[in-house]
């Protein structure tokens, strides 16, 4: 690969993915793109980015993007935040949506799906006492590969033992030849969405949630400033926000700010006004849910 080679895709994965690739991320690039190119023929990356200069080569490019995406993730990976679902979050929105009965939860970069389906099984050990309510969770990714396998819900054994409990297992998967399925009933309380984080995401709707873990990692600090603030509009006054173990709004946004003594939780920085009664609610104490089963 050449560096004008390199150059050239550097600025389109920055361009149409917000990835930000430093000068010395060349050998990531042809690991990933070498065996794309010549799987469909090509003799290697200089050759493929000829085909995509020449144009109408929109697919193409959809292809190196998704190569490049990285999708690593784990059923309730880090532990810590869905701690944090059980402690902090679940117990204030309970008591600040009681009126109205429902939740929106919405998994940024929900790749294959575990962090939106580990949610979906914390909630549905509430049992009686979501009895009722409407409960939306919604799964956005760049690729359309990963929202596929994760609308199928199906894992291998390798991935069911990669952080989800043997209970959950037993209770919520059927096993399928060499592989484990979501029971419907978990599957279906996830809804997949393709969705670039760079583009506008108003339409999704306003959120109680968001997990937005393990990706803004990726991004300049231009472009993780413009995503804090996006995301700032569609996060109810006193919802919540997720960030990755490595991640945070210091000295990026004051958009959102830190939670008290919870790593990687975040509230919105008060820059709307709260809705009549939430703000009792948030001033007030409030205690644990408890999860069956963790």
């Amino acid at each position: 690969m050449t560096p004008v080679d390199y150059e050239f895709l550097r600025k389109l994965l920055k361009e149409r993915s917000g990835l930000d690739l430093s000068p010395d991320k060349q050998y990531l690039v042809e690991s990933r793109l070498v065996p794309l190119a010549r799987r469909i023929g090509l003799s290697g990356i200089t050759e493929l980015v000829q085909k995509m200069k020449a144009g109408s080569a929109d697919p193409l490019t959809a292809e190196v993007v998704e190569a490049m995406t990285t999708n690593e993730t784990f059923f309730f990976r880090d532990k810590i935040p869905f701690d944090h679902l059980r402690e902090a979050m679940l117990p204030a929105l309970l008591q600040a949506r009681a009126s109205r009965r429902s939740l929106r939860i919405w998994c940024a970069a929900s790749s294959t799906g575990q962090e939106p389906y580990s949610i979906a099984m914390c909630l549905k050990e509430l049992g009686a006492t979501l009895a009722g309510w409407r409960i939306e969770i919604i799964a956005t990714d760049l690729s359309q590969g990963v929202l596929e396998k994760s609308k199928a819900g199906l894992f291998s054994q390798f991935e069911v033992q990669r952080g989800l409990p043997i209970q959950f297992l037993v209770k919520h998967f059927t096993q399928v030849g060499e592989l484990w399925q979501l029971n419907a009933d978990i599957r279906a309380m996830v809804q997949h969405r393709q969705l670039n984080l760079l583009q506008d995401f108003g339409h999704l709707g306003m959120f109680d949630v968001i997990f937005c873990r393990n990706v803004l990692i990726y991004f300049d600090q231009d472009t993780k400033a413009g995503i804090f603030e996006r995301l700032a509009k569609v996060i109810d006054a006193d919802g919540f926000m997720v960030l990755g173990a490595a991640e945070s709004v210091v000295g990026i946004s004051d958009a959102f700010k830190p939670y008290p003594e919870k790593r990687g939780l975040y509230r919105p920085n008060g820059t709307r006004t709260a809705k009549p009664g939430v703000a009792a609610a948030m001033a007030q104490p409030v205690k644990a849910v408890a999860l069956a089963s963790r």
